[in-house]
């Protein structure tokens, strides 16, 4: 089965990591694989300096550090800046159903756009824009079906107030997500 990917995107506290949590949890139950990737705009602090783990890699500069511990791998890696998040799904997220991306709005993947009014006055979405066909759906609040550019879309718009939305919108992004 190829591994599928698209990518959870939207305005500052919109809701991305909940929605990302969401539908994971959703594809885990009904049996997938699931993976995800969080686009950062900052280095990662995962680590706590002075830890063993800390020392390994910045004091002795190691190129990758994996902390091994029951149940859980964190690998530490100096990588130059890589933005194509199908270049990092084939390289970490091998034997994935689907990888989530939560981020990356200027790749070129399926999107999943959550907005809420209360973040922000318009979506990210635009329906005279080129990549517009990249939508795959808005998640919305109840107030938004108004606004021009969410009644343009041409994608499953799906409001939180909707009794099965988290069940449409796992069918939508099974169905829609690119094939790596």
């Amino acid at each position: 089965m190829a591994t599928r990917i698209l990518s959870v995107i939207g305005r500052k506290n919109a809701g991305k990591t909940t929605l990302t949590v969401a539908l994971a949890r959703e594809l885990t139950h009904r049996g997938h694989r699931v993976m995800t990737i969080k686009h950062g705009h900052h280095p990662a602090d995962a680590d706590r300096a002075g830890s063993d783990s800390w020392r390994h890699f910045n004091l002795g500069r190691a190129e990758r550090t994996l902390l091994a511990s029951p149940e859980t791998r964190v690998l530490f890696e100096r990588a130059p800046d890589e933005y194509d998040p199908e270049a990092l799904a084939q390289r970490y997220m091998q034997g994935a159903d689907i990888v989530l991306c939560e981020g990356y709005k200027r790749a070129a993947l399926p999107k999943i756009e959550v907005f809420r009014s209360a973040a922000a006055a318009h979506p990210i979405f635009d329906p005279a824009a080129p990549n517009a066909g990249e939508w795959i759906a808005l998640v919305v609040d109840n107030v938004d079906t108004d606004n021009p550019a969410i009644r343009a879309a041409r994608c499953a718009v799906l409001r939180f107030q909707d009794t099965s939305w988290l069940t449409t919108l796992t069918n939508v992004a099974w169905e829609r997500a690119e094939r790596l």
